[in-house]
């Protein structure tokens, strides 16, 4: 059987506009093949600008025209696009190239939708174009039939030369060419040519919005066909691929990683998104909404900006710069709006005088000027640590009297109050309950805080390698041992270094802990964590240690406990505000007390 539509010595290839599927298929029955000729279904009107666009690729080009109503036409030229890479394969290899469309002004705009052309990955090219012969009737529209008689025409006359031609052309014309083919033909009247063709270079900003395939698609599309490893080009393994790039800017500009579990979400949205919409794989605008879902518009805006870049730009086209947004190609798209945490002033009805804040040089001037030698900490942060380490006491201890409290039937007294809940669980018996609160015995020494337990991968590459002790500068404050992202990486102003917690621990009353990161007593932790909270526990004068984090504490940090006579209260993280977590986490080290001075213009 040959899974092919043939005419005498004429192939033809049915394609659907702008599909990454559809150009691959192009290049492989191109090979198979071996035609001494191509036609697209491209107007002969527009060869010139369309080959010099194709001969500029990978810069990307727009054909230009201004039709009969005075209304302006463009045609950008895609890598992507099948009938692009034809004219490109035939241009590559000498082969000639004939454009074989009908000139047509006021084309109706087509807004039929097709089947998803990821299906061609899995079923094949042919039964994706059988199955859609079979269930969709050929186009009536009058400027149809004249193109097709057009096509039919120069198919006709091309054959007679006994070449083998193959023809690239939309899906929809195909049944209409194909009854024609069996027919003689005469050209159709039309127009032969148009003055005012252009050529111009898509501007940069614009390739991000009007560009039918996803552009972080078509640059693998380009890299993968100069390489000649187009066969393992995959949409969905892109997707995954684009995922994971914006999970490496979105650390590397907020120091925040999506969780296994969002990422499964991630997935599990966009394709669940992709399916109500009728398609086999997501769009680029589906991934967008579903990775603000699953994580927020930081995240979601790393998609969109690794997503929508093409990298292959230059600041001189020779060739006039052309902008153009989604209006001008009648674009059905979609817009999308990212509340980015950046912060900005309000504007005011009367101008407010407002000194602006210093920047940088050179980039790098403040990083390659912080030395780190002598280091403190932002105090108003170490107000808001000290405050939460106070709200963390005082919970686990609330958390510890609710496990302790014992309800009993009302006999003679009330005891610490009535309990409701029990009482009208047990209504049926007509009787009334009491609570008797026991308080807990000891307070609490010390907290320890666990955000991620930065356990190397396996190249032992470390995301928290920065391990430190700090000791209060005074009776309000606690010890603090913590580890984080290294100081001097990521600069918010001169002297002034922002970075995020792994973990960190806090001891109170202060200027007592030697460095636990160099203590050998605590050497047989496996772990940041673990270290942590045997050091939590040594240091503790109080019964009781406040332990926050994914997991529960080790086996060998509850022998500790027990042998010094500690008690360990283990509170999940997930229990928590993560809003509230996540302004905890960032901090910033301050390259001296000078620093202070002037670093709240900066933070």
């Amino acid at each position: 059987m040959n899974n092919s539509f043939i005419w005498r010595d004429v192939r033809l290839l049915p394609i659907v506009h702008n599909r990454v599927e559809f150009a691959l298929e192009v290049r492989r029955q191109f090979d198979e093949f071996r035609p001494d000729a191509v036609t697209v279904e491209f107007p002969p009107t527009l060869k010139e600008k369309i080959i010099k666009a194709v001969e500029r690729l990978p810069l990307l080009s727009v054909v230009f025209y201004e039709d009969s109503e005075g209304i302006f036409v463009y045609l950008p030229l895609e890598p992507t696009d099948p009938q692009v890479e034809a004219v490109r394969l035939a241009t590559e290899r000498g082969i000639p190239v004939h454009f074989i469309d009908r000139d047509t002004d006021d084309y109706p705009i087509d807004i039929s939708s097709l089947p998803d052309s990821y299906a061609i990955k899995r079923i094949g090219h042919f039964l994706y174009c059988d199955a859609y012969l079979k269930t969709m009737p050929p186009s009536l529209l009058p400027d149809d039939i004249l193109r097709e008689k057009q096509m039919a025409y120069e198919l006709q006359r091309l054959e007679s030369s006994g070449q083998r031609i193959m023809h690239v052309g939309g899906l929809s014309h195909l049944p209409g060419i194909l009854e024609m083919l069996d027919r003689p033909q005469t050209r159709v009247i039309g127009r032969c040519r148009r003055e005012g063709v252009g050529l111009a270079h898509l501007d940069a900003e614009s390739s991000r919005e009007v560009l039918s395939e996803m552009p972080f698609l078509m640059a693998a599309y380009e890299r993968a066909r100069n390489e000649g490893k187009l066969e393992s080009l995959d949409r969905m393994e892109l997707n995954s691929s684009l995922i994971s790039l914006a999970e490496e800017n979105y650390w590397k500009n907020s120091k925040e990683r999506l969780t296994s579990v969002q990422r499964r979400i991630l997935f599990k949205f966009a394709r669940n998104y992709a399916l109500v919409t009728g398609c086999l794989v997501p769009s680029f605008y589906q991934l967008i909404v579903a990775a603000r879902g699953a994580s927020e518009d930081n995240f979601a805006y790393e998609v969109w900006d690794k997503g929508s870049e093409y990298p292959w730009q230059t600041e001189n086209p020779e060739l006039p710069v052309l902008y153009l947004e989604g209006e001008d190609l009648y674009l059905d798209h979609k817009k999308i709006h990212f509340h980015r945490r950046i912060k900005s002033m309000r504007r005011r009805l009367v101008a407010v005088p407002v000194k602006k804040r210093k920047r940088e040089k050179y980039p790098g001037e403040w990083k390659s000027k912080f030395k780190g030698l002598a280091i403190c900490s932002y105090p108003p942060e170490d107000v808001a640590i000290e405050g939460y380490g106070h709200y963390l006491k005082k919970k686990a201890i609330e958390i510890k009297s609710e496990g302790n409290a014992r309800v009993e039937p009302f006999t003679s007294s009330l005891l610490d109050g009535i309990d409701l809940r029990e009482t009208v669980r047990n209504w049926s018996e007509g009787r009334i309950y009491v609570r008797s609160d026991r308080p807990i015995r000891g307070k609490v020494g010390s907290v320890v805080v666990i955000f991620d337990p930065d356990r190397p991968d396996r190249e032992g590459k470390e995301l928290f390698p920065w391990c430190v002790t700090w000791l209060g500068e005074h009776d309000q404050e606690s010890d603090m041992a913590f580890y984080s992202t290294p100081a001097g990486e990521v600069m918010d102003g001169p002297g002034i270094s922002r970075c995020q917690y792994g973990g960190f621990m806090l001891t109170y009353p202060p200027m007592r802990v030697y460095d636990i990161w160099k203590d050998p007593f605590f050497d047989e932790a496996g772990d940041k964590p673990e270290r942590l909270l045997m050091a939590a526990i040594d240091y503790s004068t109080e019964t009781h240690v406040v332990y926050v984090a994914a997991t529960p504490p080790s086996g060998l940090c509850r022998g500790l406990a027990a042998a010094t006579g500690k008690k360990i209260a283990y509170l999940p993280i997930g229990a928590f505000s993560p809003v509230t977590l996540k302004k905890l986490r960032q901090f910033h080290v301050l390259e001296g007390h000078h620093v202070r001075r002037y670093a709240k213009t900066y933070i």
